[in-house]
């Protein structure tokens, strides 16, 4: 059995996703996706009074079925005699299948034992199911942390900085900019936010871009995570992004 109380942080992969619509505009999707689409959100159209169309260009990037992953970030701390240090990089690119293999062949290969965690800001309802839709999809075997199917929720190997904030308070929903905002944590001020992700993607084409701020968010996790903790928070020196 799985015991939050008792982790050891170096064995924690921190991460974070960005996702946008599987094509640019609603009108590129076939007939029969369309349709699915307007089936799928069809109580968003009534309740905001927007057509598929609209809804799509603001929706179709948050569900796994309409869109697709174009980074994962992620992030290891390591103890160090000062304290932690992180190392954090990032897998992104246009091709969807090969961000997931890239990023399943280290879970497989490094983050694969019941004492390994992954760790996310709204990673139980986001982006840990995301990409265990996204590798069904392509017919990617998933690795052990996500192939969560048929486990009990203690032997899920699952942390979510935002559940860990709610502390049992199954409605709160709070973001990790306001809680690294409220709780003193210190970052970098963005060009970009998560709303702007498809438009830099499809407009400027700028992966690189979109790689450095899904990189931010990992880092602001893993800061997060260790003031929910109660451990020192990292400088600016202990922060290596790559």
């Amino acid at each position: 059995m799985r015991n939050e109380h008792a982790i050891d942080p170096a064995k924690i992969l921190f991460l974070d996703i960005e996702t946008v619509p599987a094509v640019p505009e609603f009108n590129a999707l076939d007939e029969r996706t369309a349709k699915l689409f307007a089936d799928k959100t069809r109580f968003e159209q009534e309740r905001s009074g927007k057509a598929a169309e609209e809804v799509y260009a603001d929706k179709a990037g948050i569900f796994a079925e309409f869109g697709k992953i174009v980074c994962i970030g992620v992030g290891a701390l390591r103890r160090e005699n000062s304290g932690w240090s992180l190392r954090a990089t990032s897998f992104h690119g246009d091709d969807e299948r090969d961000i997931l293999e890239r990023f399943t062949a280290l879970l497989n290969k490094s983050y694969h034992t019941d004492g390994h965690w992954l760790c996310g800001h709204n990673g139980r309802e986001f982006d840990f199911p995301w990409i265990a839709r996204r590798c069904i999809v392509h017919g990617i075997k998933l690795p052990k942390l996500l192939d969560v199917g048929g486990l009990k929720p203690w032997e899920v190997g699952f942390l979510d900085t935002m559940k860990m904030w709610s502390f049992g308070d199954h409605k709160n929903f709070t973001s990790l900019g306001l809680l690294t905002h409220l709780l003193g944590i210190p970052t970098p001020k963005d060009d970009i936010s998560g709303a702007d992700v498809a438009r830099v993607y499809y407009e400027e084409k700028d992966l690189e871009r979109i790689a450095k701020y899904c990189k931010k968010d990992v880092v602001a996790t893993a800061q997060l995570y260790l003031r929910l903790k109660g451990e020192a928070m990292l400088r600016e020196k202990d922060v290596v992004m790559v």
